[in-house]
């Protein structure tokens, strides 16, 4: 195999299937590789770890077609680490030859014929425009549980809803819900758990494409999108189980009700936030026409804010993780927010103030 193209979009193309590829290869050490195939002036190259794959191509000039895999980290700091240009790349039996410039480097391959052979996703096709998807990507998957250990949590709900799209996800601290309303992308009464990790890969790449193609299969789903440089593939296998019932949890009204300025309120956050350390909750004792934040760590110090605000309700304290809450600001849309709560250990609500498609439900802290 021998191809030449220029460094850029290589480098672009290669970082973004990497981020597929295993760290450790368990089983597999061929996972913590890159597979490349260079045919019909396209290089595609894959990155795996069994649950979620990438697939990144880039128009290339080929000498040579064949396939190699690389091993990943090093093939990326490599190029990475050339001057803007073209370079070459070649290999030759278990060696792969990379240059660019005055530069040179020469790297052990993996064996191509361990790297499993992955099938092509099954599914019928539908187009989604990119604007919406990559908007309520970024406010919902933040929100889905990192910890293995309870799956189901780890990925989000996709759902029909009214003829439109729902995402959802919690990490049972707080849940995030945004709808779609213009997206068709499964039947009525129709919904799949999709791994949050394989989502937050698709909310990188989606950039200022303009629309995406979804293939829902029995076991998978798979998203193509055209990038600059060439195009995107991300695949990933469905979560089986049952998402938990999360209407439950959103209470039908509340008798208090916060509207604040959505910027105002994030920077007093962050500053109050300065003298929470570890499980430091942050309070926010809410009054007719202002709210006053706190936050005090033991042995260390407290900080005290006043924000300008309009409240209806029983004057009341209740208490946030200051990381959750600050995540619920950055991702709730419009100038002004709405904190809907009921007492100081039920469930609030953050929305914007002119309604929309966003709601964010976060579990105040217990505090003495």
């Amino acid at each position: 195999m021998k191809f030449r193209c220029e460094r850029d979009a290589l480098v672009e193309q290669l970082g973004t299937a990497s981020r597929a590829v295993s760290s450790r290869g368990g089983a597999l050490p061929v996972l913590t590789g890159i597979h490349l195939k260079a045919h019909d002036d396209l290089l595609t190259m894959t990155g795996s770890d069994l649950e979620i794959t990438v697939k990144a191509s880039v128009p290339v000039a080929i000498s040579e077609p064949g396939e190699a895999v690389l091993p990943s980290r090093i093939a990326v700091d490599i190029i990475r680490s050339l001057d803007s240009g073209a370079i070459e790349v070649e290999v030759t039996g278990e060696e792969a030859k990379i240059s660019g410039g005055r530069s040179q480097f020469s790297v052990r391959t993996l064996p191509v014929d361990d790297f499993p052979s992955l099938s092509d996703p099954t599914g019928d096709e539908v187009t989604v425009a990119t604007s919406d998807l990559a908007a309520g990507l970024k406010q919902v998957v933040r929100a889905a549980s990192g910890d293995d250990a309870r799956p189901i949590l780890t990925g989000v709900l996709m759902s029909a809803e009214d003829g439109g799209l729902r995402l959802v996800a919690t990490d049972s601290y707080r849940l995030a819900v945004r709808d779609l309303p213009e997206a068709t992308v499964l039947s009525e009464g129709q919904k799949v758990l999709v791994p949050s990790r394989a989502l937050d890969e698709l909310g990188r790449v989606l950039g200022d494409s303009e629309e995406v193609t979804v293939r829902l299969g029995e076991r998978e789903v798979s998203f193509d999108v055209s990038v600059e440089d060439g195009d995107v593939q991300v695949t990933t296998r469905l979560i089986e189980g049952e998402f938990p019932n999360y209407r439950q949890l959103i209470p039908s009204s509340y008798p208090n009700q916060l509207t604040i300025g959505r910027e105002p309120l994030l920077e007093a956050v962050r500053r109050v936030k300065l003298m929470a350390r570890d499980t430091t909750p942050l309070r926010i004792t809410q009054k007719s026409d202002y709210v006053e934040l706190m936050a005090v760590t033991q042995d260390v110090g407290q900080a005290h804010e006043e924000v300008d605000a309009q409240y209806n309700g029983d004057e009341l304290t209740v208490a946030f993780n200051p990381d959750y809450l600050i995540q619920g600001l950055e991702a709730a849309p419009g100038d002004e927010v709405v904190l809907e709560t009921l007492d100081a250990l039920k469930p609030a609500v953050l929305r914007s103030s002119e309604g929309g498609d966003f709601l964010y439900l976060l579990m105040p802290v217990r505090v003495s």
